[in-house]
C-alpha cells in the first residue's frame, strides 16, 4: 500500500514574528555543516565514539522579497547585532511543516533553533536581462542548537 505525503501551510518564525514576505522557489533552508559524531577506529578494530557539540549548530537561510516588512525586520536585526554585539537578544527560529498523509491526518515536522545570531550580510546583484533573484534579500543565521521533532 503507498503512503501519501500532502505539504503546505508551512509557517516560519523568528523570534515571535510569523514571516510572511517570500518570493519563489526555496524560502527557506537548515542545513548543518558540522558531523553529529566523530568515529575513529584503530588497531584491532578498537573504536572509539564522540558527539561533536557543534553538530548541533544550524544554519538558516531566508529569502525575503526586498524592501518588503520582513526584510525591514531582518535588517533591523542585523543592524542591532552590527552596532552593539554584546548586548544583542540572541533569537530563536522555528520552521513548521505540515504534513497531511491524504486521508485528513496531519501531522508537524518542527525545526526548533535557539540562539541565533545574522552570520552574513545582505548580498545584492543588478541585473537588466529579468533575473527575479535580485528582488530578493537572503539573510543567513547561525544557530547554537537545533532539534526536530514529528507530532
Amino acid at each position: 500500500m503507498a503512503t501519501f505525503s500532502v505539504l503546505g501551510e508551512d509557517t516560519i518564525k523568528i523570534g515571535e514574528r510569523i514571516l510572511n514576505d517570500f518570493g519563489h522557489g526555496e524560502i527557506a533552508k537548515i542545513t548543518y555543516s558540522t558531523e553529529l559524531a566523530t568515529v575513529k577506529t584503530g588497531k584491532n578494530g578498537n573504536t572509539i565514539f564522540v558527539q561533536n557539540a557543534s553538530g548541533f549548530q544550524a544554519t538558516m537561510e531566508l529569502k525575503v522579497l526586498r524592501g518588503s516588512s520582513d526584510d525591514k525586520f531582518l535588517q533591523s536585526l542585523l543592524t542591532l547585532y552590527r552596532s552593539t554585539p554584546t548586548t544583542f537578544v540572541l533569537q530563536n527560529a522555528e520552521i513548521v511543516k505540515k504534513i497531511g498523509d491524504g486521508k485528513g491526518v496531519v501531522q508537524a515536522d518542527t525545526y526548533i533553533l535557539t540562539g541565533g545570531i545574522p552570520s552574513k550580510q545582505v548580498e545584492a546583484v543588478v541585473n537588466v536581462e529579468g533575473d527575479v533573484e535580485q528582488a530578493l534579500a537572503v539573510y543567513t543565521y547561525i544557530f547554537a542548537t537545533s532539534d526536530r521533532a514529528l507530532t
